[in-house]
Formats: structure tokens, sequence, C-alpha cells
């Protein structure tokens, strides 16, 4: 892990948090508990709810630096970062290229498809699409909007009708929708820390998958960590996670969803630049295991954002 510095030598930091994407209201929870972890370790950190005044806030309070912990669209996909890079802020997590490449569903699959790296196959779906071609080459199917996070959208489809119906719905999220094949077996998320890997968590959700629901209001879901592999596959897991992680350009930190089918194959779905920061979140789970606890976690990450500041003079 990286040498932290004092409190005081981070300066003031601004933890933006919110915004417009279905995924705000998680967006609020995961940036005030990192707030209030911040203010707990003598940080001078202050929130803010991400608006159309968001960029004219941050240029007149002028941050030492930025602490981003919106999800999903405008905040986790390289707009902000490109903007916060114009203004010289420094920032937490992975830059432009890497946040917006990670949240393109398709053209992470692409670069991975390119470097040998297993992910599923896929099909991109709009209004013309042959929803009875679809399946006949995917088979059953997962349905999810491109460029959203969190589960937000997704279906799964068996038969030419849900899978129209899958469609529509994920496409009221997102112009651009994807099916890919279904991986029936167990799931598995793997967090990146700076240079480290941490420790594997397995997936158990009492639903038909790891949904919304599951991820951040049910308490029936379980949760392995470390996961219950073997020595070879665990290493195995976390060489994958790590290159798909690599090979999208991402820094600072991030987590890598991964899929085991039954014949013990692993297979990536995606990575998220930004993760949760919640009750029920990953990140937190795999750090406390690792030996972080919260409030160390997020010193950590924040300490990604001091990389940024050398490249800004």
């Amino acid at each position: 892990m990286a040498k932290l510095w004092s409190p005081q030598r981070y300066g003031r930091v601004a933890v933006v948090m919110g915004g417009t994407s279905a995924e705000r209201e998680i967006s609020l929870i995961s940036g005030t508990a990192v707030l209030e972890s911040l203010l707990r370790s003598n940080v001078d950190a202050y929130g803010i709810d991400a608006d159309s005044t968001l960029l004219q806030q941050l240029m007149s309070e002028r941050p030492a630096r930025v602490f981003l912990m919106l999800h999903g669209r405008d905040g986790e996909d390289g707009k902000l970062q490109g903007a916060l890079e114009w203004m010289q802020l420094p920032y937490t997590g992975s830059g432009v290229l890497a946040s917006a490449m990670a949240m393109d569903k398709i053209r992470s699959k692409l670069l991975w498809l390119q470097l040998g790296l297993s992910t599923a196959d896929y099909v991109e779906l709009n209004e013309h699409s042959d929803f009875a071609s679809v399946l006949e080459r995917l088979g059953p199917c997962f349905v999810k909007p491109v460029f959203e996070g969190s589960s937000i959208g997704i279906g799964t489809a068996e038969t030419v009708e849900q899978l129209q119906s899958a469609w529509h719905r994920a496409s009221e999220f997102d112009g651009h929708v994807m099916a890919e094949s279904w991986i029936r077996g167990r799931e598995y998320t793997v967090t990146v820390l700076g240079d480290a890997v941490l420790p594997v968590i397995e997936l158990e959700s009492a639903n038909k998958f790891y949904d919304f629901e599951a991820k951040y209001v049910s308490d029936a879901t379980r949760y392995h960590c470390p996961a219950p592999l073997t020595a070879d596959k665990t290493a195995e897991i976390q060489q994958l996670a790590l290159a798909a992680y690599q090979s999208l350009g991402c820094s600072g930190w991030g987590r890598v969803d991964v899929m085991q089918d039954n014949d013990g194959k692993f297979w990536l779905l995606e990575v998220n630049t930004a993760p949760g920061m919640t009750s029920h979140s990953l990140v937190p789970m795999a750090a406390k295991v690792a030996g972080l606890d919260f409030d160390a976690l997020v010193l950590q990450i924040l300490h990604s954002s001091c990389g940024k500041e050398a490249a800004h003079g």
C-alpha cells in the first residue's frame, strides 16, 4: 500500500456525490460515508451534491483535490474527469480514457477479446434486432444497458418474448443495450487498490442473480471473503482481474466482476472505477479482510489523487 501523508497535507478535499444518474441515491450514501470517514481522520473535507453548478462551484472554491463518489453517467464515465484535468484539480480513481472505457461494457469486451481475456459472447441490440437469431447465438442471456451500473435495467431472457421485453426495459435507461450469454455458476468480485489485489469475494444471492436489491437492500445475500477457492484458482482469478483492470488503463482503485462457469472457467463481466462504499458494499469488505478498516481504505483511495497532482505541477 502507498505511504500516506499527514491529513493536513492533502489540503481541502471536496467529496463529490449524488449527481443525476440512475445511481444517485447509492452515490449519496457512498459519498456521505466517505465524507464522514475523512472528517474522522482529520482531513479538511466537505461534500458537494453534484448538479448543474458543479463545475462553477469547483472553479470558485478550488479545493486541493476531489474525491469522486459519483456512480454512473456524468461522474464515472470520463466526462467529469476531463473537466477536472482541464481545471488542474487532482482527483481520485481512474483517468479520462480508463473511466470512459470501463463504463462502456461493449468497448471493454472488444479490448478483452483482442487480448485473449475470457469474457462472455454478446450482441448489441436495437429495434431492428432479430431477437430469435440473438437467442440462437447466445442461448439464455442477460440484457444490460451498456452505460449503466449497479445492475440498473438488467434483465434475463430465455424466450424471444422475454428478450424483447428485457430490451424495452433496458432501453428506458440507455439508448445502447446489449445481450450477453448467461454464464451459470458462481459470481465473484475482485478489488484492486493501488497495485494490490485484495482478497476475492464470492457473492451468493437469494435472488435469480446479483441484482440491485441483492446489492443494496437484501440482508439475505451472503458474502464469502476470502472466497472458498483453491490457491491456484485464487491466483488465476486475481491475475485475470488485474489484467482486465490494467488493460483499460485503470488506476487508483476499482472492482472487477467475474463469473465462474460449472467447468471452473472464469469469465470477465465488467470493471467498476468508482465502486460503492455503502454498508453493503464489497470493496470495504475485501479491504477489511486485507487488514484495512474503512477509514484506512478511504485514505488509501484519497492518496490515489496524489499522482495526478504531480502531473499538474
